[in-house]
């Protein structure tokens, strides 16, 4: 069970919590945050002291004065950043005493981080259905589409998260990419492998890179089930099943078989930042989660109503 914050959810946003040293050589928390947030005007966030703003674990407010290793961690509230709206509504596809299971547009990040703050699906959910508690099961990157889960109550939380963690929720996704040069529709294949395609290898996330490492002489840890949907002149549409849950993993096992994803700007080259172009979603949707619910027993079918824009209008 995480740490209860002093502080309620406000606008579908909850309070950062911040731990801090109880030694060292700052006289007090406060100079310690203005270091910690070097690129902050350390007067402005001295002002949130005086104002009350940087509580500690049971409630009381700070001061300038506060001196270093009186507490461990404090809690404050973000300072919204300046958002650009993402203009694609979320969708509930399902809601009951202890779960909501969302339909999340291209561009909207699961959860707050960085220049994204009401622009999540969980702040927007928490609006939305007026529930402080939800919290996502589960993860999508930004830039996929497709279902999440979230649970509203702390007491049924973890059955459903263990699902995830002991692999025990079936998960299928749906790609769409250019067609690879040299396609057979006589003899479907990708890399010389014919479908389906069951292609594994080590995923190893770097500490601040963007894009995962991609390990050929060790041991994998991913494994995805590549089966194929069709294909027209331009594309080639296929379905996809993580057996594990690595970052980027599908983004990566598509590219490394020649068939990268249609506007990925990751793999199989990192192309240099630029604004989102909502005309150009990343074609990867979460399509399906199957599951035997860990409270009832009830088998759970969710499927999303998305459909990926550059799919061939019918399989071939």
């Amino acid at each position: 069970m995480g740490m209860a914050s002093p502080l309620p959810v406000r606008d579908g946003v909850g309070a950062t919590r911040l731990h801090v040293p109880m030694e060292g050589p700052w006289p007090t928390v406060g100079a310690y945050m203005a270091e910690r947030f070097f690129h902050l005007d350390p007067e402005r966030l001295l002002r949130r002291f005086d104002r009350g703003e940087i509580v500690a674990r049971d409630g009381s407010a700070l001061t300038r004065e506060t001196p270093l290793g009186a507490h461990e961690f404090v809690w404050y509230y973000r300072e919204p950043p300046v958002e650009r709206d993402i203009p694609f509504e979320i969708e509930v596809l399902h809601q009951d005493r202890d779960l909501v299971v969302a339909d999340k547009p291209h561009f909207l990040p699961t959860t707050p981080g960085g220049k994204y703050l009401q622009n999540s699906a969980l702040v927007r959910l928490r609006r939305l259905l007026g529930i402080p508690e939800l919290t996502p099961i589960h993860r999508l990157d930004r830039a996929t589409a497709g279902l999440l889960m979230f649970s509203t109550r702390p007491e049924t939380r973890g059955a459903y998260q263990l699902l995830f963690e002991n692999r025990r929720v079936e998960k299928v996704y749906e790609a769409v990419s250019a067609l690879p040069v040299g396609w057979d529709p006589g003899s479907p294949a990708l890399a010389g492998r014919r479908f389906p395609i069951v292609y594994r290898n080590h995923i190893e996330k770097l500490r601040a890179q963007v894009c995962v490492r991609v390990d050929d002489e060790r041991e994998p840890n991913s494994e995805t089930l590549i089966e194929l949907l069709g294909w027209d002149d331009r594309v080639l549409h296929t379905q996809l099943r993580p057996h594990s849950g690595k970052m980027h993993q599908l983004r990566v096992h598509l590219a490394a078989l020649g068939a990268g994803i249609l506007n990925d700007g990751f793999y199989p080259e990192l192309l240099p930042e630029a604004p989102d172009d909502f005309g150009r979603p990343l074609q990867l949707l979460a399509r399906e989660l199957r599951f035997e619910d860990p409270l009832t027993g009830e088998e759970r079918d969710f499927r999303s109503r998305r459909t990926l824009q550059e799919a061939p209008r019918a399989r071939s």
